[in-house]
């Protein structure tokens, strides 16, 4: 403990009901207590350290002026919210955040009262605060109680559709709710688009230092308008509210830009919109992330997302790297591609670092296209830049993938467009848990009519599949590859055009193949090593594509072997479950072929390492080895150990 921070206010509050007796003096303390708290947790943990220390005063104020758990505070995509889990009963458990067994790194509902609605992808706030208001009005019962919807998202978050569509929603049922504007002008990558322009504007046009005054006097200026009960909220804050005109068209009253680094602003505006507020209101709330720690706020991430770091220094303690990343990988041979084919371009929502595309957009930055959090607006705009004659790579986390599926569908594959999906995060990702994993891709693109789906086995192989995604112009093509290090082999000198629909052999042995797609492969080589010293030596093969799959290596799989395992990072009705199609269409289980699906298991996996995860998933290399035991009916060891 010798290394924590004194916090002896701190220490007196277990739960927000233990902040309603502390004066305002008390509250500006605890807020210093818990920014250092939340420093020291992340310090040991890793994390997402930039956007909590940006909410400290806004969290105590939430806390302090709102009944939660009954008062619903729904923080978007919930980086933010490790000092809200702090000050929520969960401080006695802060260091094991994003550990197997420990605290997510999100909110979520299972974990705690004080987490209504669980998040972690963005813009979804509004909605279900919204949908929260409703409930309540409509007399829903819940074990906490319904009263006040409080939605805090963040400057890049609002400039989703679905954001707009929620308070375009909210503005017509005239349903009183709080939205919280954060705006920090700084998500994961800076907020791009005319949003954040238009909020720049609405501070840059006056003096902050007069908004400030005016704040100050927030609580004298706002009752009396309230009592009249016909005047918004913008009137009430009059001198105060430099802008707000396009929220107000959707129906909210408009407060602000306050400092939400400054309790003496933000304390008198949330009671007095908790008192006398009707319908949905905005308050815009200026902060700053990685506010109040030195090395967060001079980071060009602001400490979005970090390692465990020193707390002195800031410096993070990341493991020496022994093998480049999937990513670096992809966004290196991207830039080479670019050099050589003016008509290379790439598009990302919000995810230039995260996806590799940091260099290109540095290198061509008129060809390198981040469009915000906006997948859906990302892949048709991908798909029209393949239909005016462009070769978009559309690079994008599996799991944020989703959010654009329908696009993926109607404007890309029905059209046969040739957009490159290049699907980062594939397979199980560790601390961030079920809401990042890569689960579904293999899956919801492989049964798309026309589309190429390729798994990489290793960075050597991205390489190609890069390389032949490039060359693909006959319609769409998708390579998905996993976060983290490649598995450490010796790059290609020249990169090959692979021939679609073709896997290759790695070994042939007798009896069992193993037929894996994407990064288990090196699992799978495990297995047969410790197969080999029981005698039992499989054949291995690498499919390289989902689809089309390589039909005549599979049947001769088949016809060679008297058992076939297929083994993937994906969830059911994927790789797997094409093969099995094929096998069934040619008849090969009407002779009693024995055939196995290994697959991630039918439930969402949480958080811990990626080896650990898969250990819960049942695919590593021991299980892979017991697999291919079981299935020629060989007694595995310990089976009938008491």
């Amino acid at each position: 403990m010798s290394d924590r921070p004194s916090t002896p206010l701190l220490d007196q509050i277990a739960r927000p009901s233990d902040m309603k007796g502390l004066s305002d003096a008390q509250l500006v303390q605890l807020a210093h207590e818990l920014r250092q708290e939340t420093i020291s947790a992340v310090s040991t943990t890793g994390g997402h350290l930039g956007a909590g220390l940006g909410v400290v005063e806004l969290t105590v104020a939430l806390h302090a002026v709102f009944n939660t758990p009954r008062d619903k505070l729904i923080w978007d995509v919930s980086h933010q919210s490790y000092p809200h889990k702090i000050l929520t009963e969960r401080r006695d458990r802060i260091r094991t955040l994003r550990t197997k067994g420990g605290l997510s790194g999100f909110t979520k509902r299972s974990e705690s009262p004080y987490d209504p609605f669980g998040a972690a992808h963005s813009s979804t706030s509004i909605s279900a605060a919204l949908g929260f208001s409703v409930a309540r009005d409509l007399g829903g019962v819940v074990p906490e109680g319904l009263g006040e919807a409080i939605a805090v998202i963040g400057d890049g978050a609002m400039s989703a559709g679905m954001a707009f569509e929620a308070m375009n929603n909210a503005g017509h049922l005239d349903k009183r709710m709080i939205v919280i504007l954060n705006d920090n002008e700084m998500s994961i990558a800076p907020p791009v688009g005319a949003l954040s322009s238009y909020l720049s504007r609405l501070y840059a046009e006056e003096p902050f230092q007069e908004l400030k005054a005016v704040a100050k006097g927030a609580a004298s200026l706002l009752p009396e308008p309230f009592r009249e009960g016909a005047k918004r909220a913008k009137d009430m804050l009059k001198g105060m509210a430099v802008g707000g005109t396009m929220f107000e068209s959707l129906g909210f009253s408009y407060i602000g830009p306050i400092d939400g680094h400054d309790l003496d602003q933000l304390l008198p505006v949330l009671r007095t919109v908790k008192a006398r507020a009707r319908g949905p209101i905005l308050i815009h709330v200026l902060t700053k992330k990685g506010k109040g720690y030195a090395p967060a706020e001079t980071a060009r991430d602001k400490g979005h997302a970090t390692a465990k770091f020193d707390m002195v220094t800031g410096e993070q303690k990341k493991a020496p790297s022994n093998a480049p990343s999937y990513t670096g990988v992809f966004g290196d041979e991207l830039v080479k591609l670019a050099a050589k084919d003016d008509k290379i371009c790439a598009v990302t929502a919000a995810m230039p670092d995260g996806t590799g595309l940091s260099l290109m957009a540095e290198r061509y930055p008129s060809r390198c296209f981040d469009v915000g959090i906006a997948e859906q607006h990302g892949v048709t705009f991908a798909a029209a830049l393949a239909a005016g004659g462009m070769k978009p790579f559309c690079a994008m986390y599996s799991t944020f993938l989703q959010r654009g599926y329908d696009q993926v569908v109607h404007d890309v594959a029905i059209q046969r467009l040739p957009v490159r999906f290049a699907i980062d995060r594939a397979g199980l990702v560790g601390a961030d848990g079920a809401t990042h994993a890569g689960s579904f891709d293999i899956g919801f693109m492989s049964n798309l009519p026309g589309m190429v789906v390729m798994a990489a086995a290793d960075e050597a192989e991205l390489v190609h599949m890069v390389h032949t995604a490039a060359a693909h112009d006959a319609g769409p093509i998708a390579f998905r590859y996993p976060r983290g290090e490649g598995e450490g082999v010796e790059m290609p000198e020249e990169p090959q055009l692979l021939e679609i629909g073709k896997g290759r052999m790695i070994q042939t042995g007798k009896r069992v193949a193993l037929l894996s797609f994407g990064t288990r492969l090196g699992e799978t080589r495990k297995a047969a090593e410790a197969l080999s010293a029981k005698g039992i030596t499989p054949t291995i093969a690498d499919a390289r594509f989902a689809k089309p799959l390589d039909r005549e290596m599979i049947l001769k799989l088949v016809a060679d072997h008297e058992a076939l395992i297929t083994i993937e990072e994906g969830a059911v009705g994927g790789f797997g479950s094409h093969v099995a199609q094929l096998l069934a269409d040619e008849g090969v289980f009407d002779a009693g072929f024995k055939f196995r699906s290994m697959v991630l298991p039918d439930t969402f996996i949480d958080q811990a390492s990626p080896k650990d995860m898969y250990e819960t998933a049942a695919m590593n290399a021991p299980q892979i080895e017991a697999k291919v035991l079981e299935v020629l009916g060989v007694a595995s060891i310990g089976e009938k150990r008491a």
